[in-house]
């Protein structure tokens, strides 16, 4: 096991795990080494997230998604809005399979806490502006989730440039 033991493997097994960690940081521009943490997959990092996420919900707050996104990326937040009152909105489409920017802007308030949208839609294929998604987001005082888990393959996210709180 990593972490754990002094023998021989143990710490080969150690030094294998944090040299992946140190090349992900480094391919993803992360600022820090303790940004990048390895789960079983996306789904399991927006439910870790999401159960953070638990303990600083409260009524009135709002979540914002978009219509794109995974259903395993949308029941998270819905079942942490019913159980702590906050509210769920969503970014709608057009005809494109494009988030309609305007009306994304409409939705955001003081009273947004987090804004979870996907980098690339894994139905569509659309490409979302979210840096521009970002930065409207924090003006607001939000943190946002990425789903970037059809872009990595495609591209090269660049988690300083973005300024991103959460890229799974």
């Amino acid at each position: 096991n990593i972490h754990r033991g002094v023998h021989t493997l143990s710490q080969e097994a150690t030094n294998a795990y944090e040299d992946a960690r140190k090349k992900l940081q480094v391919h993803f521009n992360a600022a820090q080494l303790y940004e990048i943490i390895f789960t079983s997959g996306t789904t399991h990092g927006i439910n870790l997230v999401a159960t953070g996420y638990a303990t600083l919900l409260n009524k009135g707050d709002e979540i914002i998604v978009s219509a794109l996104e995974h259903h395993s990326n949308i029941v998270p937040w819905q079942m942490l809005c019913e159980r702590t009152g906050a509210t769920l909105k969503v970014i709608p489409i057009n005809e494109h399979g494009e988030l309609i920017f305007s009306e994304y802007e409409k939705l955001l308030s003081n009273k947004t806490k987090l804004v979870f949208v996907n980098h690339i839609s894994n139905t569509l294929g659309t490409i979302n502006p979210i840096k521009e998604i970002i930065d409207k987001a924090h003006a607001v005082g939000a943190n946002v989730l990425i789903d970037g888990a059809q872009a990595c393959p495609h591209l090269k996210p660049d988690m300083q440039q973005l300024d991103v709180d959460f890229y799974v």
